[in-house]
């Protein structure tokens, strides 16, 4: 095999599960080997529908606690899923649930503002709540230790991730990277990040780019001094040169260098604040 031919297979292999938002997807892209996990598509009963969702766990381990992973923008892709293999082989029982799948097939879509107008504009903030307290309940089933329970999400699951905290104050803690914090209100999303900010009672970590071209320094310092008002603990860290996406090995928004200490950051919050 020559190593234009290489390359070529490589890119399509790495292309395999990634939204079409997003392609063409890098060859380079991280991919978590299933080993020692149960990994793979499950479903559980939430607002009248059996919704899909991505579950991964340590094998043979009882009682891990719960990570709930909520998608990017891009919906319930093979980033997503690797996201869940990484915390399973942490310990963790990761689930990260289709979110959109009411609304329709978010990875089918090519173009991002058909995406928005025609799938992500639609998800009402109360859905995905109620959504999310059914994946939690599927998890205590499963034999995840769901008193132990903390949020992440990404993007679009950024935002999901405050307010999830906000709704569900048993949570042991969570971590929302590069996520919008403000907005205007309206019927399907009545309030943003920085609207509950000071009423936090779950320790959350915000995970920013100062580089994000959507999301302005000035909005994540208007939230770090909301959630200073809270009891919650909360805090964020905003690295100065990175871009939106930082985590997103699979784009050329990648900084592998934030990505590395972000990341262990984010499993450190989540084992300091009672998910060891």
């Amino acid at each position: 095999m020559t190593d234009m031919t290489r390359r070529a297979f490589n890119a399509a292999a790495a292309s395999a599960g990634f939204a079409l938002a997003v392609q063409p997807v890098s060859a380079e892209t991280i991919t978590t080997p299933d080993a020692g996990l149960v990994a793979g598509m499950v479903k559980f009963a939430t607002g009248g529908l059996e919704m899909d969702a991505f579950r991964a766990a340590p094998e043979g381990k009882k009682g891990a606690p719960v990570i709930l992973v909520v998608q990017e923008i891009f919906g319930l892709h093979e980033h997503i899923r690797d996201v869940c293999r990484r915390f399973a082989r942490e310990g963790f029982y990761a689930i990260a649930p289709n979110l959109y799948q009411r609304e329709g097939d978010a990875t089918a879509v090519a173009d991002i503002q058909t995406l928005v107008d025609t799938i992500v504009s639609k998800v009402p903030d109360a859905q995905v709540m109620a959504d999310l307290d059914a994946a939690l309940e599927f998890a205590r089933a499963d034999g995840a230790d769901a008193n132990r329970a903390g949020v992440t999400g990404f993007c679009w699951g950024g935002r999901i991730t405050w307010l999830y905290a906000h709704h569900r104050p048993a949570l042991k803690a969570g971590v929302a990277w590069y996520g919008r914090l403000v907005g205007e209100a309206n019927e399907l999303r009545p309030k943003h990040p920085a609207d509950i900010g000071a009423q936090l009672t779950v320790p959350v970590l915000g995970l920013y780019g100062g580089a994000d071209r959507g999301i302005p320094n000035d909005t994540v310092e208007q939230m770090r001094a909301e959630i200073a008002k809270s009891s919650s603990g909360s805090d964020i860290v905003l690295y100065p040169d990175a871009p939106h996406g930082f985590l997103a090995d699979y784009r050329d928004t990648y900084r592998a260098d934030v990505a590395a200490d972000a990341w262990g950051r984010c499993v450190a919050w989540f084992r300091t604040h009672g998910l060891a």
